[in-house]
């Protein structure tokens, strides 16, 4: 992907497109292809000491400019509550392949600087390969520090720094031109810069105000001042060539720089060579994947975050992103690793819907998780198609897999319990337990309590894969799974059927069923195994087409309804009653997409069809958040993302249809059913 100066003809277009990297410990680096910082969360080195959880932004930006016979030329890009510093006007181009690329040129000076994560540490390495054609000059780079929350602008003491020394970090030996700082925000951190060239001009100070445009636009505070240590200058002789390294890092032992860019190069064009094809989505969508794949510290091993730049590990959402991020990209030992983490921490038959960031107890307030972790489990199974993992679930997995179905039957939290008609009910008051979760204050904005269309999808689907199981670990029916699930098959089909627009009733309850055209009934279609009849399902994925589609997601409700909002942005009320009300996801597009296949039984014109919708959304990794995708965006054209800039469940649904659907593992995974269950 690379760009030019007519991609930032003006400020505003500058910030149009950004980038993201990360270290597998949930730590994260990102900014604009201008190297401007358009939202709070946007930086060089957000650290996390204890993962997922404990994040620090650490080093906002390097602030860089040329000085030539006397001229200052700016490079980076920074808007400042009074004023912008156009870097843009000197940057040529701009180019990600799953690490940044800035190439700025000045009088016949070009510079090419890339950033890099150490992987498994919290260290940043800022390279910048230098080509001199004319005079001399000097490269001058300000490091901006604070040490905060990364979802909140600086304050007095995230700007308070002691300078370290030497003895603070007894481990490393001593660096040329290393700083050393200690937060008064954290006294147990030790932060450590160096160059490796130049002299580092001591000159403490406080920045102006930087203005981050995004954070304006939903209301939240959007100005922070940052600390400025001081600045490296490193000279540059006329015909010089040179690679100069600044280093931030959190890490005791030295970093060898060079190093850490190589292998940095090296495992991401691996992740790039998952799929044997050229096209956007095979190339950066196993990249997008690895963001999300970190470790859990409290246990060890392996989970998946939700999306950046805030989210953490979330149960539903992992369990919806596993197929796509694990299993079509052939991770194994990861996806074992995070099943097994998450089972570790089952309760009364729930899977927990998320871990608080104070490493608190986990919550478990959802319906779906504990039946999105069986179809999870059922999906390895397939996917993996071996002795080693067949015994592992066996042993490891399928006793919880018995637990949940249990509990839902006999009743636990949340009132989700199984009805005398089989089927599921969940929710109470202001309990919201299925994805469409938002309650402001007292205020449940898509109250769906009773039977949700899609959770009752999920149990048939999994009471049908527990027959499967039962079938295979205990030779025979003992727990009449696959009669439960004929009763709750007679029931769907009476209950949820709405005549009037050929589709399902998004929920059932005691007064009857809500008609609300919403996406969660696509999933009645799209599942493994499935309850309508042909005719009806291939009305379903009509209906959901013609009411929810857009080229970037589904609309979580029709733009026929009178509750439907276009567009999801202003303050945080405003965006929460949009959140569940016509804001498109990005997620379901896949079930749609695997639905649609299914009612057409994968014919030439039917993939043929999909794929042409798959390359409609594969353009837009080019823009936004390049190589990835957000969580949301407008209901309405033109569509705009929103919320989370990466999202793991949109990159795992559209990985999981590239594979499955479009690149035929679909037959793969028929075989694989077949050789282990028939």
């Amino acid at each position: 992907m690379r760009y030019g100066k007519r991609d930032w003809t003006s400020y505003e277009r500058g910030i149009e497109r950004e980038w993201l990297i990360t270290n597998g410990r949930s730590g994260f680096a990102g900014a604009t292809m201008t190297g401007a910082n358009s939202r709070k969360y946007h930086g060089l080195l957000i650290a996390c000491l204890t993962s997922p959880e404990e994040r620090y932004m650490i080093l906002n930006k390097l602030q860089e400019q040329v000085i030539c016979e006397g001229e200052s030329y700016p490079l980076t890009t920074t808007k400042y509550q009074k004023n912008i510093v156009k870097g843009y006007e000197n940057q040529q181009s701009f180019s990600y392949d799953g690490l940044p690329h800035y190439r700025y040129v000045i009088n016949g000076l070009v510079i090419d600087k890339q950033v890099a994560l150490a992987y498994g540490k919290n260290t940043v390495v800022i390279a910048y390969d230098i080509c001199n054609n004319s005079k001399e000059a000097v490269l001058d780079v300000s490091p901006f520090l604070t040490c905060r929350n990364p979802g909140e602008c600086s304050k007095k003491v995230n700007l308070t720094f002691e300078k370290g020394n030497q003895e603070n970090n007894k481990t490393s030996k001593a660096l040329k031109n290393e700083q050393q700082f200690i937060p008064q925000f954290n006294k147990e951190m030790l932060i450590r810069l160096w160059s490796t060239e130049g002299d580092f001009k001591d000159e403490e100070q406080l920045t102006e105000k930087v203005f981050y445009d995004v954070d304006q636009t939903t209301g939240d505070p959007c100005t922070e001042q940052l600390y400025k240590p001081g600045s490296y200058e490193i000279n540059i002789a006329p015909y010089e060539k040179k690679t100069v390294y600044i280093v931030c890092t959190l890490e005791k032992e030295n970093i060898n720089p060079a190093k850490v860019v190589k292998q940095e190069k090296l495992r991401i064009s691996k992740l790039r060579n998952t799929f044997k094809e050229e096209r956007l989505m095979a190339k950066y969508l196993p990249i997008a994947a690895d963001h999300f794949i970190v470790q859990r510290d409290s246990i060890n091993s392996k989970t998946i975050l939700a999306g950046y730049p805030w989210f953490l590990d979330w149960g539903r959402d992992t369990m919806i992103a596993f197929n796509g991020l694990t299993l079509s990209t052939g991770r194994f030992d990861d996806a074992k690793e995070i099943l097994k983490s998450f089972v570790l921490y089952e309760k009364d038959g729930l899977i927990p819907n998320m871990f608080p960031s104070n490493q608190g107890k986990p919550l478990y307030n959802t319906v779906d998780a504990s039946l999105w972790f069986v179809h999870a489990t059922y999906s390895y199974l397939l996917y993996s198609n071996h002795e080693e993992s067949t015994a592992f679930v066996e042993k490891e997995i399928y006793p919880y897999l018995k637990k949940i179905i249990k509990a839902y039957k006999e009743g636990t939290h949340f009132s989700i319990h199984m009805g005398e008609d089989s089927l599921i009910w969940a929710g109470s008051g202001l309990d919201q337990v299925t994805w469409m979760d938002v309650r402001v204050n007292d205020i449940v904005v898509t109250p769906r309590h009773g039977k949700p269309v899609e959770i009752n999808a999920l149990w048939y689907n999994a009471l049908k894969i527990m027959a499967c199981l039962e079938q295979k670990f205990e030779n025979g029916q003992k727990e009449g799974y696959e009669e439960l699930a004929e009763k709750v098959k007679i029931s769907f089909n009476k209950a949820f059927w709405n005549e009037a627009d050929g589709c399902l009733y998004d929920v059932v309850d005691e007064k009857g069923g809500d008609s609300s055209i919403r996406p969660n009934q696509i999933w009645a279609v799209s599942l493994p195994f499935t309850m309508l009849p042909k005719e009806k399902e291939r009305s379903v994925v009509r209906k959901v087409f013609e009411d929810l589609y857009t080229p970037y997601g589904l609309r979580s409700l029709t733009p026929a309804h009178p509750d439907y909002h276009p567009t999801y942005k202003g303050k945080l009320f405003d965006r929460d009653m949009a959140y569940h009300q016509g804001t498109t996801w990005g997620f379901p597009i896949g079930a749609f997409f695997t639905a649609y296949c299914k009612v057409n039984q994968y014919s030439k014109e039917a993939l043929e069809f999909v794929e042409g919708l798959v390359s409609d959304q594969e353009v837009d990794l080019e823009n936004q958040c390049l190589g990835t995708i957000a969580e949301i965006f407008d209901g309405g054209s033109p569509h705009f993302a929103r919320g989370c800039y990466a999202q793991a469940w949109s990159v795992g649904e559209l990985l999981r249809v590239y594979y499955e659907d479009l690149l035929g593992g679909r037959i793969k995974l028929e075989e694989a059913h077949k050789k282990m269950f028939c």
